[in-house]
């Protein structure tokens, strides 16, 4: 008797609802709630995450977990995907040069090594940020960290950390003898003269540096070069420095390092590691590295924890001498499917907030200039202003679409002139002349690209 009552008044509710709004307008409200039920409504209870796929290394992998979980429970309508890498970052860089030249690559979000923007930017892999960053923000950075991401004007790479190349010495050798931290390659040559005479230089060598021929010796002689005078390549007019006297100049000085007994000969086998081993163990006095070497070689475990000093690279007289800048920033490939949710992934990554906790948790260095000086920071890092003076002023290298063939040559010839395969002169002459074939040949793919007819570029456009 009760259910029957409340159809009543349910029915009579009905009514006087169809009287008030008439069938026409009742339906048409009906139409929409079911239109709105299925666009909206539904799509979002039954939608899944979008995949973000992207690819890195092992440790860096291990650095960032963390705040890719906390991105996804921030973001629940993303899923990150993330394919673990090769350590060394040449074979990073062939598998994503082979997924791109086999087809769609399937890589939403590329991370970058600073050297490989202008060739993914000049292939066309890379979307343009600049609509995207703010001015405030960019100018909150180390400038030489945007310009890296810069090609042609565009930028197309937002840095996460940062890398530049410095100096270590032990403090307690250099204090024995009373002597200050070098400034030129030659008071370096000079203190340990000093240090083997006064018997406090006991098997150390006296200073280490990468010589296999590998990115990393390019990257470490682009600061002998730039302490010399000299340059690679002006990447505004293609001109080639290589066979100039600065850069012979500059491969004599770490070839006498070797002939000298300076340095081990088998410096040029060694890599970044090797020479970290050697120089964490008690086996050297100075050394060319980046600023991760500093947290291992501080460890408990570590010989020489304590001391440790840094400083920016070393220079030739009368000359200013420059750290080479590396690093690994975010970029958006070309392919994806997802452009806005790559784009809230590496706001994230590379926002202030998150940067400040990264440099906190890991000691890697990030873009922003205040994350080099704030007091908690500090506290933690004492070494970081010292960084800081690093990535200032430290160089690029050359910023060319064709830098990895490039970096191929000037590998090779350094390779024969510190094993005596080649003297100095003969051995950087070569250089510069295949290099020079090298950039001829996209100066000529430029030019007869810059001279097709219009028509033909407005059919492709």
């Amino acid at each position: 008797m009760k259910d029957m009552k409340v159809r009543g008044v349910r029915s009579r509710r009905l009514q006087r609802l169809i009287k008030k709004l008439g069938v026409p307008r009742l339906l048409g409200i009906l139409v929409a709630w079911i239109l709105i039920f299925q666009v909206w409504i539904l799509p979002a209870l039954t939608q899944q995450p979008v995949v973000i796929t992207m690819m890195s290394q092992g440790q860096d992998l291990a650095n960032w977990t963390p705040f890719f979980q906390e991105f996804q429970q921030k973001n629940p309508d993303i899923r990150i995907n993330v394919v673990e890498g090769p350590f060394d970052t040449n074979l990073q860089e062939n598998l994503l040069t082979s997924a791109f030249l086999l087809g769609d690559s399937p890589y939403d979000v590329l991370n970058l090594d600073i050297v490989w923007v202008p060739k993914f930017a000049a292939a066309g892999w890379l979307r343009p940020l600049d609509d995207r960053v703010s001015a405030e923000q960019l100018a909150e950075m180390v400038e030489n960290n945007i310009d890296g991401g810069r090609y042609q004007g565009k930028l197309y790479r937002m840095p996460t950390n940062s890398d530049a190349g410095v100096l270590y010495y032990r403090t307690d050798l250099l204090k024995q003898i009373g002597a200050k931290p070098p400034e030129t390659f030659s008071e370096m040559v000079g203190i340990l003269q000093n240090l083997q005479k006064s018997g406090a230089k006991d098997n150390e060598w006296g200073y280490l540096w990468q010589g296999r021929q590998y990115e990393g010796v390019s990257a470490m002689f682009i600061e002998v070069l730039e302490g010399f005078g000299g340059f690679w390549v002006n990447p505004d007019t293609l001109e080639v420095g290589l066979d100039q006297p600065q850069a012979i100049e500059a491969v004599n000085f770490l070839r006498n390092t070797i002939t000298q007994g300076i340095s081990p000969r088998g410096v040029t086998t060694y890599g970044e590691e090797e020479t970290r081993q050697i120089f964490q163990s008690g086996g050297a006095v100075f050394l060319r590295n980046w600023p991760y070497v500093w947290k291992l070689v501080n460890q408990e475990d570590s010989k020489i924890r304590g001391k440790v000093g840094i400083r920016p690279m070393l220079q030739g007289a009368g000359q200013t001498g420059g750290s080479c800048l590396g690093g690994w920033g975010l970029g958006i490939s070309t392919t994806t499917k997802h452009p806005e949710e790559a784009w809230r992934l590496i706001q994230y990554m590379t926002s202030k907030d998150t940067m400040r906790r990264f440099v906190l948790e890991t000691g890697l260095i990030s873009s922003y200039k205040s994350l080099f000086t704030e007091p908690e920071i500090m506290a933690k890092y004492p070494h970081f202003p010292q960084l800081l003076e690093a990535v200032q002023q430290s160089v690029l290298r050359p910023p060319v679409a064709q830098y990895a063939q490039a970096s191929d040559i000037l590998q090779r010839y350094l390779s024969a002139a510190f094993t005596n395969g080649m003297n100095p002169q003969d051995a950087m002459q070569a250089a510069a002349r295949e290099t020079r074939n090298l950039l001829g040949r996209l100066q000529r793919t430029q030019t007869s690209q810059d001279s097709a007819p219009a028509q033909k570029v407005a059919i492709h456009s």
